[in-house]
């Protein structure tokens, strides 16, 4: 008696066990677990840690909750400009309904990824390529609008997308290339031409300073001279001011009209005696004629 008793008891414990392990379940803390008992949805979902669910009866499905990192293949489209072009992203989001992801969306993630791909199309159809290259966080935004706004039904919220890269056509990449260089070249020529102007505004002052003080313009010849000097070279080219050209000017004009005048009478000589002195031009023997012509006159008036 004893014997069978010790016997059943052996029995229901090892059944016991037997039914414990076919029961116990194990959710892991970034994962949530939803049981289907006969294929509806029982109680609450199940927290991370271990959990008993009826054998054969029930089925739990474990969902992931962390954030998916789901690439986006690229996508060809036309921009808004008529712009052939290709782009591809990223989509991070995750699972903040672990039934919902699991019953409303047959696969949750195959369906974010198609809808990242539509939205993606759409995007590019309405945006401009320039838009594309620089805009981009606007559109980041627009895309995950796009995109979290049916995903929210099935229990996934999409935390950021990003377009990775925009590849364009090597007849667009030149074309760019050379729009950038000639936007270079024309701000190159610009500040140029600007610093031309503010030069030639300050050389402009200190040649009205150099007219008000002429020794300025000695001085800044010596200048001149001792930077070039200061080179140790051979040669040395010294620069003649255009004053000293007009100095030099002016007395050869002068000698060419000392030369050109005619030689004076002796009335003009009595003329100028009287008044100024005798022009410092006369030839030596026209002078000496006008002494003769003075010294009879002065007899002439002595014997009367």
């Amino acid at each position: 008696m004893l014997e069978e008793l010790l016997g059943a008891l052996v029995g229901v414990g090892a059944a016991g066990l037997v039914y414990v392990a076919a029961a116990a379940r194990v959710v892991k803390q970034y994962e949530r677990g939803v049981v289907l008992r006969l294929g509806r949805l029982v109680g609450e979902v199940r927290p991370p840690g271990f959990t008993l669910i009826v054998p054969i009866v029930d089925r739990m499905h474990k969902v992931n909750m962390q954030i998916v990192t789901m690439p986006v293949p690229a996508q060809e489209g036309i921009t808004r400009d008529n712009v052939t072009v290709r782009v591809d992203a990223v989509v991070y989001f995750k699972v903040v309904d672990a039934a919902s992801a699991l019953i409303k969306v047959e696969d949750y993630k195959y369906a974010v990824s198609q809808m990242a791909q539509t939205s993606l199309r759409s995007i590019i159809g309405k945006s401009d390529l320039d838009d594309l290259l620089s805009n981009r966080e606007k559109l980041n935004q627009g895309l995950e609008l796009m995109i979290d706004s049916p995903a929210v039904g099935w229990g996934v919220q999409v935390d950021r997308v990003e377009i990775k890269d925009v590849s364009l056509p090597d007849t667009m990449k030149r074309s760019m290339a050379r729009q950038a260089e000639a936007d270079r070249e024309r701000r190159a020529r610009i500040i140029n031409a600007d610093a031309e102007l503010q030069a030639s505004k300050k050389l402009a002052e200190a040649a009205h300073q150099m007219a008000d003080a002429p020794s300025a313009l000695q001085l800044r010849l010596l200048q001149t001279v001792m930077a070039v000097a200061a080179e140790k070279n051979s040669t040395l080219v010294l620069p003649i001011p255009v004053e000293l050209l007009r100095f030099l000017e002016r007395g050869e004009d002068h000698e060419r009209h000392v030369k050109r005048a005619p030689e004076p009478d002796a009335d003009h000589v009595l003329e100028g005696a009287a008044g100024e002195e005798a022009h410092p031009a006369v030839e030596p023997r026209a002078e000496r004629e006008v002494e003769r012509t003075i010294e009879d006159i002065i007899e002439d008036a002595t014997g009367q």
